[in-house]
């Protein structure tokens, strides 16, 4: 099992994470760069210890964080994630987690949020994606849903040129945030995630 540099930990706590891959020699990291730093590793967004599901899942966010809000939400998670890495079939599992958020949960919420309550309830009233044989059952809600978002969104998008943008932001605020942290709570389900017996 990988080991957490107390050290390497200890300094990295000043140091802001920022978005995209880095030279280990500028100063700034992402969150899975402080990960491989934090266990040891050779400098990498892909570190040995940790969950590809995981860490990908983790680049992606990072990288679609506001600065101010990326520490705060990410920076806990650090120690955490080494010693994530296991066996294909826990990636799987970890995979069909992160898939079924980002359906039922992630989706649900923007679709919301637009106004299209009737699909948002559609995909977050699915059962909890658990195997890849239930997307073909499940495809029809995703791709109506897809649809009608996509039209809302082009009736939108006009709109929403005319809008002030600080206006538009702070509208997807509460959004944002009740999304930031279920995406903590998916990445602290995929962390407990055992071994399939």
């Amino acid at each position: 099992m990988p080991q957490i540099d107390t050290a390497r930990l200890q300094q990295i706590e000043g140091v802001p994470l920022s978005t995209g891959a880095h030279d280990p020699d500028s100063g700034a990291m992402c969150v899975m760069e402080a990960v491989a730093f934090v266990a040891g590793e050779p400098w990498s967004d892909s570190p040995a210890c940790a969950c590809p599901v995981i860490a990908a899942f983790c680049r992606a966010w990072n990288d679609g964080l506001p600065d101010d809000e990326r520490n705060a939400l990410l920076r806990p998670l650090i120690p955490r994630l080494v010693g994530t890495r296991g066996s294909r079939a826990l990636e799987h599992r970890r995979a069909l987690m992160a898939a079924d958020y980002l359906v039922r949960e992630h989706t649900s919420a923007w679709l919301r949020l637009a106004g299209l309550t009737t699909q948002a309830d559609a995909l977050s009233s699915l059962p909890e994606i658990t195997d890849m044989a239930q997307v073909p059952s499940i495809r029809g809600a995703i791709e109506a849903a897809r649809a009608d978002a996509m039209k809302a969104r082009d009736a939108a998008r006009a709109a929403a040129w005319a809008a002030a943008r600080d206006a538009a932001w702070d509208a997807l605020a509460p959004t944002r945030l009740v999304l930031q942290q279920s995406a903590v709570r998916l990445v602290e389900r995929m962390i407990e995630a055992r071994e399939p017996a």
